[in-house]
């Protein structure tokens, strides 16, 4: 039985406050009570509501168009999705394509053979023709949302038949085919038929829009809180078949702002799925609502997404070209410190460059724990040390035991998948030596650069949440040993000041991964040397470390002919460049990004979970959510 849950029972002291005595306003909800509650998934979209509601053409970038709507996670489809955990069987989906890609010997050529039997929703058969339509019309219609990348790799594309396409590329690229997989969104397939017979491809608001996946829009709210999805009757003519029906009939996305209000909403069973809490919110709900949890059942419940929070320096700047001063930073850091700061002890850190999430800490962290405990760090002085600290999330763990308790894991592998393995040991004296190695000088409590100047520098950070919260600690534990830091808070951290190369040093990210494949092309084919732009000029994400080196250069090189599929191949390039990055430590690794995304069992069942089946990101946004639909059961429970 649905119970609604009053403002007594939501009123739960959190950071010091109670919760808000307010839900989404009338005029901001969607007509639940209209679709039956036991065929309805209510899912969170996190973006504020859409600016241009009516508007689902997504290949046009810049119109105001949503994408956390469903409109790309049930609606639209493209050729592979890989996901960012383990996959239903294996984290690549040969998902509109038939089968993986088919490259030539010299990566110049690429071949794709399409799924038969797949139709949009008016009943139109997709076929090779919405694929070569799809790239052509990009490459002739600047201000297209992949039309840089079609138009600087793609020589020519054919349908060779009606289920074969063909890609002939103006250069070498093993990585072509990554712009038709899906991490977070890639390069959706346009409806040929439709968009053939528009004017003006750019103005046009594909309203209503044509599906290629399971679901069509049934309604959306005008002022854009939110959109109402309804299963086609001819799912399985959907790629989506592939792995099972859908289980809900309806799927409703709405748009609530307030961290808070999405809390309250789960708590009154309106929301089956959210997209993110604070830290202090989780800990509140699994507190008052018995069948909601996080992707952890227990402490930190947070899903560690494939994206790897960390220190950047800048440098370009003098005082960062050093590796002596970046190691020197890095060991007057206390990474449980900044765990607790950031996320109340709910951090998955890592001390090398590679988040911990997905697959990554079978294919790297556990494998590298022997490497890592016997690195040897030269302080150039005559003595070395051993830097690393392989049991920092055990002590992070019972740091946070005497609060949350049974929560928290016990078994020693759980514990490391939940807080990470290790990180470097403070290690003040290592770090005065090697600054004094550098040049630099101590006067008083004051540490002076060679230049006899104080050494002190702003650390750009985000406005607010996790990351302002670790780089506030970062510039505190820094200033408490002789350098005058200054956070600030960046709200064009970004859009501006890591693109423009307007910092010192930030507390960001450059590193984001596939998360389910150990390929690092994702990131890491944009940190060649020939990408690092001057100073004061624009620089490509994601190099906004600028930092060069030309055994990266050669790593990147290789990666570049290497198959993507080729696992073993592709993790020994991942561990040249992990050992690379300890060696020379141009950012300073800190922890995954840690989303507290929450469901709510109660009306449904078969989420992915940490600890017995994590098939998909639970962060309900990515395109690869669609999977979880497919695993889902009703329980049976009905609303009043």
């Amino acid at each position: 039985m649905k119970k609604w849950i009053t403002l007594a029972a939501v009123a739960a002291t959190v950071a010091g406050s109670a919760l808000p005595a307010v839900s989404q306003e009338a005029a901001e909800a969607p007509p639940i009570n209209e679709f039956p509650r036991e065929e309805t998934l209510i899912i969170n979209n996190p973006e504020q509501p859409a600016t241009n509601p009516g508007m689902f053409n997504m290949w046009v970038a810049g119109n105001g168009a949503a994408w956390s709507n469903g409109l790309h996670q049930l609606s639209l489809d493209t050729l592979w999705f890989i996901d960012p955990d383990a996959g239903l069987d294996g984290a690549l989906y040969n998902q509109l394509a038939a089968e993986p890609w088919e490259y030539n010997d010299d990566f110049t050529e690429m071949t794709v053979n399409l799924r038969d039997g797949i139709y949009w929703s008016d009943g139109e058969e997709f076929t090779a023709d919405d694929v070569v339509f799809t790239v052509q019309t990009q490459i002739d219609t600047p201000g297209m949302v992949w039309s840089a990348p079609f138009s600087e790799y793609v020589e020519s594309v054919e349908a060779v038949d009606e289920h074969t396409v063909h890609f002939t590329l103006s250069k070498a690229n093993s990585r072509f085919h990554s712009l038709f997989s899906v991490r977070w969104n890639a390069a959706w397939i346009m409806p040929e038929h439709v968009f053939s017979e528009v004017d003006d491809v750019l103005a046009y608001d594909f309203n209503p829009p044509v599906s290629l996946g399971p679901y069509v829009l049934n309604s959306y709210d005008p002022n854009g809180y939110w959109y109402i999805w309804e299963k086609r009757e001819d799912w399985d003519r959907t790629a989506i078949a592939e792995w099972g029906e859908p289980a809900p009939q309806y799927v409703i996305y709405r748009s609530i702002p307030s961290t808070d209000n999405r809390l309250i909403e789960m708590a009154n069973h309106d929301l089956d799925m959210i997209h993110d809490l604070t830290p202090e919110g989780m800990f509140s709900l699994v507190e008052q609502c018995d069948t909601c949890r996080g992707w952890f059942e227990g402490f930190p419940y947070a899903h560690p997404d494939p994206t790897l929070p960390m220190v950047i320096f800048n440098t370009q700047d003098e005082r960062f070209d050093d590796r002596r001063v970046r190691w020197a930073l890095a060991l007057m850091l206390d990474a449980r410190q900044i765990s607790m700061a950031s996320y109340r002890g709910a951090a998955t850190l890592s001390a090398i460059a590679m988040p911990p999430t997905g697959t990554h800490p079978q294919d790297y962290h556990a494998p590298l724990q022997e490497w890592l405990t016997n690195y040897e760090l030269d302080l150039g002085n005559g003595e070395t040390i051993t830097p690393y600290d392989p049991d920092v999330g055990l002590q992070v763990a019972e740091m946070v035991r005497p609060q949350f308790g049974e929560s928290v894991p016990t078994d020693e592998t759980a514990i490391r998948n939940a807080f990470g393995y290790g990180w470097w040991q403070q290690d003040i004296e290592a770090a005065n030596t090697l600054l004094e190695q550098a040049g630099f000088t101590k006067q008083g409590n004051t540490w002076m650069t060679p230049d006899g100047e104080p050494f002190e520098f702003t650390l750009s950070t985000f406005t607010e949440g996790v990351i302002n919260r670790m780089g506030t600690m970062v510039a505190q534990q820094w200033s408490q040993q002789g350098i005058q830091v200054t956070p600030e808070a960046d709200p064009q951290i970004f859009a501006q000041t890591l693109p423009l190369g307007q910092f010192e040093v930030a507390t960001a990210w450059s590193i984001e991964t596939w998360g389910g494949n150990p390929d690092l092309s994702f990131f890491l084919d944009s940190w060649h040397s020939d990408y690092v732009a001057e100073p004061g000029e624009r620089q490509p994400q994601r190099n906004w470390q600028r930092w060069e080196n030309e055994e990266l250069d050669q790593i990147i090189e290789d990666m570049r002919v290497t198959e993507f599929t080729d696992t073993e191949a592709n993790i020994e390039l991942g561990n040249r460049f992990i050992q690379l990055m300890v060696e020379e430590m141009p950012v300073i690794p800190v922890m995954s990004f840690n989303v507290f995304s929450a469901y709510d069992t109660l009306y449904w069942e078969g989420f992915p979970t940490a600890e017995e089946n994590p098939y998909a990101n639970i962060v309900t946004n990515w395109a690869n959510s669609k999977y979880i639909l497919t695993q889902l059961e009703p329980t049976g429970e009905t609303a009043n």
